[in-house]
């Protein structure tokens, strides 16, 4: 279903079909709905996967994602989008179903750290995620409109204005938190080692992620730093951080 409203969201905009892009977003609504019911029956899988497996983590992040884009579209006409949060919405889940079968229980201390942990690391980076790809897209229009591409007379694309809007509300979000999650996993390392800090790679990168962030919260806050600029920084900022967090995990 996530693909399907990616394909139909493609067309939409590719055709400069309104009516299209809206059946993408009731497609993307629905497969949110199924994919929260998923969530609910993990525990009949044998064996259970943990919250805190890196594949589940990435469901968890993509659901975060598309219903935190589904309420953003409660507020600005950014409906545009589906094209590039269905698709990462399906590659997420698609990774998740080749590994479920295969999650070995990860090593976690007591209590609920290790999964408030997940928790707020994933919607921290999945808005921080909605952030870059309305950055990447405010790139793509900007680029339209300095060369003067016309535009069919009811295009779909989202305003420039409502891109750069998405783009500032989902940092000023995510970045918080994905801080709380980066000191809940100290907490947790802490726990498990003794240190808060045990200078693996995994550590390592996600702190240089959030220390990125944290330059460009300041700079777009506070420097008042240009719409254009702002957007790519964010995109390129979620790339850094899904190797960050994601493919340095891969790899090592």
């Amino acid at each position: 279903m996530y693909l399907a409203a990616g394909v139909a969201a493609a067309g939409g905009l590719a055709l400069a079909r309104p009516r299209l892009l809206r059946v993408g977003v009731g497609v993307l609504a629905g497969a949110a709905g199924l994919h929260a019911l998923t969530f609910s029956l993990l525990h009949t899988a044998d064996p259970t996967p943990p919250l805190t497996d890196a594949s589940t983590a990435v469901s968890f992040m993509a659901w975060v994602g598309t219903v935190g884009f589904l309420l953003l579209l409660l507020r600005f006409r950014v409906a545009g989008l589906v094209a590039l949060v269905a698709p990462v919405a399906f590659v997420s889940v698609f990774q998740a179903v080749l590994r479920l079968p295969h999650a070995e229980p990860a090593a976690v201390g007591s209590g609920s750290i290790p999964h408030a942990h997940v928790l707020l690391a994933s919607a921290g980076l999945a808005l921080l995620g909605l952030s870059g790809m309305a950055g990447a897209l405010f790139l793509v229009e900007h680029r339209r409109l300095k060369h003067k591409r016309p535009l069919a007379a009811r295009s779909p694309l989202p305003s420039l204005e409502a891109l750069d809007r998405v783009n500032a509300l989902a940092l000023a979000v995510g970045f918080p938190l994905l801080t709380t999650g980066v000191v809940t996993g100290a907490l947790w390392t802490q726990q498990m080692y003794g240190a808060p800090w045990t200078g693996t790679a995994h550590e390592t990168w996600c702190l240089l992620a959030w220390a990125i962030y944290a330059v460009l919260v300041a700079l777009r806050f506070g420097a008042q730093l240009g719409a254009r600029r702002c957007a790519a920084s964010a995109a390129v900022g979620f790339l850094f951080a899904s190797f960050a967090v994601i493919g340095v995990e891969i790899l090592t």
